[in-house]
């Protein structure tokens, strides 16, 4: 006999969404994949050593180990000092409550529950989608393919309120092209994942030191490519092919293991901040390498960085575009000094300076600019002193249409910094930001399933949002980022249902 072990719960924010006139729509839910399914998928793509595979890149994901293979567990702390060895995150799911941690492993379950939830359509991110990148280049694209596959199956009997996002490798443009075809055109999926940058050898130390004889210079000393500026690839031909397409872009970029982000005994120090600086490098270098001037369709959305740091960032791009455009720098080259009145003006006021020297016109400008700005052994050619020639940007409203328009801000339910990008009174031109409603259940996070939404109210009770902020945070920023990029996102959907205009009711 059946027996339902525990009836749908009543919740704040059930209650919440009942009174609410407009869909909720959560971009960002993290679930579990059930070990022995998932190693059936991945064993039809590649057999035993695919598996494998997959559990090195999965199993050493939140390990860090030292050159003689030790794990931070392992290590003394006297090791751990030697090798400095990252404290990695630890305990990163939902445990205790094991009705939650059900409901992000079983996808029935998670359909079943999202009205107690308060949403009406979520788009899910796998855990495991957002690890294979790691694998070596012979795994990359076939563990994808084998996880979007087994995500893509899971999920489609609940496509009308869920979707699972496809990872793709970036590790080069060809690859990346061809899962995303894969994702897209064979398996029906609409959404994409990708890392925000790839980590790549440095050739004139990689000749120096190959990595077949010093495994651990090459593991330390890289630097990370964010595909948008001074990259070895073009990656053009990829974005190109996401616009065709009609497919969003997210990023769960983080920056932990970065300079000023490796404590080797403290994950909160590692952790607090680390998903807005490593999104912040990689939508400064689509910005910067005019990625989203070539592609204006783009729609990126940049998650669990929080919505502060894009109002930061568009407001100090607009700050410093006033001082250093390609006109206003000319304020800071060395030619433009007047020599003459220089000069005059150490006669006249430099006596006690100069303590009897004489004043030589011929490096006057070189001496009074200090050592910290000596001149370089070459003044910039005209195609050196513009950091926003390839963004194109040649007025503040360009920098909007490349900032503003295509990049949305993931905020969880209770962050109070989301505020910012709803205060346009501090956002240049009275703009805000798009921040978009990003639950994160299933992280450590969010330690119940159905407070999210009431949370998020909370802050309209609170005073730190309006009424009219929550719905554009819930519902139509989101529905913008999806519909921009894709109009027919959500064909099909119960949020399609609820969108299409009501027929009138004919007469008796």
């Amino acid at each position: 006999m059946n027996t339902r072990i525990s009836p749908l719960k009543a919740s704040r924010s059930a209650a919440l969404k009942s009174r609410l006139d407009h869909p909720v729509i959560d971009t960002d839910v993290h679930v579990n994949d059930y070990t022995p399914v998932l190693e059936d998928y991945i064993a039809q793509y590649g057999g035993p050593s695919l598996v494998d595979a997959l559990r090195k890149a999965l199993g050493g994901r939140f390990v860090t180990r030292d050159g003689g293979g030790k794990d931070w567990y392992q290590q003394t702390p006297a090791e751990r000092q030697h090798h400095r060895t990252l404290r990695a995150p630890w305990w990163p799911r939902v445990t205790r409550n094991t009705y939650d941690l059900a409901t992000y492993t079983i996808p029935a379950l998670l359909y079943e529950r999202l009205a107690e939830q308060g949403s009406d359509y979520s788009v899910l991110f796998p855990n495991d989608v957002l690890s294979p990148a790691a694998a070596g280049t012979e795994f990359r694209q076939p563990l994808h393919r084998a996880l979007n596959h087994f995500h893509a199956d899971q999920y489609r009997a609940y496509a009308d309120r869920l979707t699972p996002v496809a990872g793709i490798p970036m590790h080069t443009p060809q690859e990346a092209i061809e899962e995303l075809e894969f994702a897209v055109k064979t398996l029906g999926l609409k959404v994409i994942n990708i890392p925000g940058g790839v980590r790549r050898p440095i050739p004139a130390i990689a000749e120096k030191y190959p990595k077949e004889q010093h495994p651990d210079v090459a593991r330390h000393v890289g630097y990370i490519d964010f595909y948008g500026i001074d990259s070895p690839h073009d990656y053009d031909p990829f974005w190109a092919k996401v616009v065709e397409l009609g497919v969003p872009v997210t990023t769960h970029y983080g920056s932990q293991g970065w300079t000023g982000r490796h404590s080797i005994s403290n994950y909160m120090f590692n952790h607090v901040g680390h998903f807005a600086d490593g999104s912040q490098a990689f939508a400064k270098a689509l910005f910067f390498g005019g990625v989203t001037r070539r592609f204006p369709g783009l729609r990126v959305g940049l998650l669990e960085g929080g919505a502060d740091w894009g109002s930061h960032v568009y407001t100090h791009l607009v700050d410093r575009w006033e001082k250093r455009n390609r006109e206003a720098v000319r304020n800071y080259d060395p030619a433009e000094v007047d020599v003459e009145l220089l000069a005059a003006l150490f006669e006249q006021h430099g006596g006690a300076l100069l303590q009897g020297r004489k004043v030589d016109k011929a490096s006057l400008v070189r001496d009074s600019l200090g050592i910290s700005a000596l001149p370089h052994s070459r003044e910039p050619r005209a195609d050196e002193i513009d950091d926003f020639a390839l963004a194109g940007i040649e007025k503040v409203e360009d920098i909007r249409a490349r900032w503003i328009d295509p990049f949305f801000f993931g905020s969880e339910a209770d962050d109070r910094t989301v505020a910012a990008a709803f205060n346009s009174r501090v956002n240049p031109g009275n703009v805000k930001v798009n921040a978009i409603w990003s639950s994160d259940v299933g992280h450590w996070d969010v330690p119940e399933f159905t407070e999210p939404l009431a949370e998020t109210w909370d802050l309209v009770e609170q005073g730190v949002i309006s009424a009219q902020d929550f719905r554009a945070f819930v519902f139509e920023n989101p529905l913008r980022f999806y519909t921009e990029a894709n109009a027919n996102f959500f064909e099909g959907t119960q949020v399609g249902e609820k969108l299409k205009p009501q027929q009138p009711k004919k007469a008796a």
